[in-house]
């Protein structure tokens, strides 16, 4: 083949893939900032702004990977503390993720790797989680990278693939613990094909298939060797303490390196199997199908055309002549594994779950539209009216079912009936609160308490929440605690009458459970209460407000 005629279509599916990557850097700024942040944005919010202000950062398992805080503290330091700041890293990953499909290419017709990217950019569940302070959506664009990489290599690419393969497996575990678990079931669908590959006449002993990858490593040692320090490179850049005191390990600072990087390589396994495994049992565990259910029931709402053109691609591509084909079995083993432990292994159940599926399953969805669209235009081109119209009716259909979900689920106010919000999305009147927030407590001074949180529910004492773990009576004050920080508001914690008395004359806010409002009412003389759901439906809180 002319090589420019093949340089000519690379271009051609190059522009249409970054076509639908600005595509998707659109759909997920628009509004970007408008939905009140969920409790655990408001945690990642909280932390990275401490972070930002302290330089102090270390890892802890149960508030997820590093990376999400490491990428918010920069996004907040060069924007400002908004919810708009806090979202944009996770925005900027989702809306690249349409680029990894150019490395499936070799793997992929045109049609599906342009096909590909548009699910990507598009897929509601990617969007609105593409819009979320969460590690989730990082977690599964670096494991998908990872997995084109490895393509790439086992296809005998150069040695920048192993270096991406490296950076990828890396970043993915940074992001999030669920990453890990992606990875998993990832390695679990290479395992699969390549013993699916035993079954073939036509393929190789395994034996000799491994001698021969064996061989590769060490005829590529050097180029090995310098992917496992990419690796381990960053690996420690991203687990590694940042010091904020003295007496701590730092990464940035010089008499502690080499402590740091002990703590990133040895201390963050020691304290992730400490916390996810170690200390997750019995207490920890959950039933299995109730969270299996869940998870089913958001690829049906928020995902169903993806799910089931995947399936159906995956059983005739397995059952045709000249398949399977490793990239679409690949795929749909990894997204199998993903249903089978993702529902086990996390201790949440919750739509963005439904991403680690998603992704996946995004590869056969795209060989299937491109297949439905190519069939569609030879029946043009045979003036075949009826085929014609059944496929314009179907891919309506698609285009239909997906703007529907997004226009009710991504873009709409939160409520009780959106599918893929999660309980702890606070109803879209707690926007009120978070707009006038900084009205009520109006100019910090040093010397006075701007918010006091009222009650035992919420009472937390000082400097007990600046980095976790914390308390779970701080959960309480959620998503409230992220907004009151960035204010610069200080606060105080009462339990009595008695106390919050001292504090009428001077307190500009007062937040409370809604249960104690008939308390705090005669108390608070000349104050005006607002309540607001700081979940879709129930754990109402009470504002107080001086006149």
């Amino acid at each position: 083949m002319n090589p420019s005629r093949v340089e000519s279509r690379f271009d051609r599916v190059a522009l249409a893939v970054g076509a639908l990557a600005l595509v998707a850097l659109a759909v997920r700024l628009v509004g970007l900032g408008a939905r009140p942040v969920h409790w655990d944005e408001a945690r990642v919010g909280y932390w990275s702004l401490r972070y930002l202000e302290s330089g102090y950062l270390t890892y802890r398992p149960v508030a997820g990977g590093p990376l999400v805080y490491i990428l918010t503290r920069t996004s907040l330091s060069l924007f400002g503390t908004s919810d708009f700041a806090l979202r944009l890293p996770v925005a900027l990953v989702g809306a690249a993720l349409p680029l990894v499909a150019l490395l499936f290419r070799s793997h992929l017709d045109d049609d599906e790797t342009v096909a590909f990217a548009a699910v990507l950019a598009l897929s509601p569940l990617l969007v609105y989680y593409g819009r979320f302070a969460r590690g989730d959506v990082l977690a599964i664009a670096f494991a998908l990278a990872a997995f084109g990489f490895g393509l790439r290599l086992a296809d005998g690419g150069g040695r920048q693939n192993a270096y991406g393969l490296a950076a990828a497996v890396a970043l993915a575990i940074a992001s999030s613990g669920l990453g890990i678990v992606a990875l998993a079931c990832l390695a679990v669908a290479g395992l699969l094909v390549f013993d699916h590959a035993a079954l073939l006449r036509s393929s190789d002993p395994a034996a000799m298939r491994l001698g021969s990858l064996a061989a590769r490593v060490r005829g590529n040692s050097t180029p090995a060797a310098r992917a496992v320090l990419v690796f381990v490179g960053l690996y420690v850049f991203t687990f590694a303490p940042r010091a904020g005191v003295t007496d701590d390990a730092g990464l940035y600072s010089p008499g502690t390196i080499i402590a740091a990087i002990d703590v990133a390589l040895f201390d963050s396994v020691r304290r992730f199997l400490g916390v996810r495994v170690e200390h997750r049992y019995p207490g920890g565990t959950h039933e299995y199908l109730p969270y299996l259910a869940d998870f089913l029931e958001t690829l049906a709402s928020a995902a169903l055309p993806v799910t089931l053109i995947a399936v159906a691609v995956f059983v005739a591509d397995r059952y045709t002549s000249g398949g399977p084909r490793t990239v679409v079995a690949a795929a749909v083993y990894w997204a199998g594994a993903t249903i089978v432990f993702v529902p086990m292994l996390t201790e949440v159940s919750a739509p963005w779950l439904g991403v680690y599926a998603v992704v996946p399953l995004a590869i056969p969805a795209a060989v299937g539209l491109a297949a439905l669209a190519r069939w569609g235009r030879r029946a043009l081109d045979a003036g075949d009216a009826p085929r014609v119209a059944a496929v314009a009716l179907v891919l309506l259909a698609l285009v239909a079912q997906t703007g529907a979900v997004a226009t009710s689920e991504v873009y709409a106010p939160s409520d009780r009936d959106t599918r893929m919000a999660h309980y702890a999305q606070p109803s879209h009147e707690f926007t009120e609160f978070r707009d006038n927030l900084s009205t009520w407590v109006g100019p910090t001074d040093d010397d006075a308490v701007d918010v006091v949180y009222y009650g035992s529910s919420m009472y937390v004492g000082d400097g007990v929440a600046d980095f976790p773990p914390v308390p779970e009576r701080w959960g309480e004050r959620l998503p409230m605690a992220w907004y009151v920080h960035r204010t610069g508001a200080d606060t105080r914690s009462v339990t009595s009458p008695v106390e919050l008395r001292e504090s009428v004359d001077t307190t500009p806010v007062v937040v409370a459970s809604a249960d104690e409002r008939s308390t705090l009412a005669p108390v608070l003389e000349g104050y005006v209460a607002h309540e607001y759901d700081t979940g879709l439906w129930g754990r109402p809180i009470v504002v107080f407000v001086r006149k």
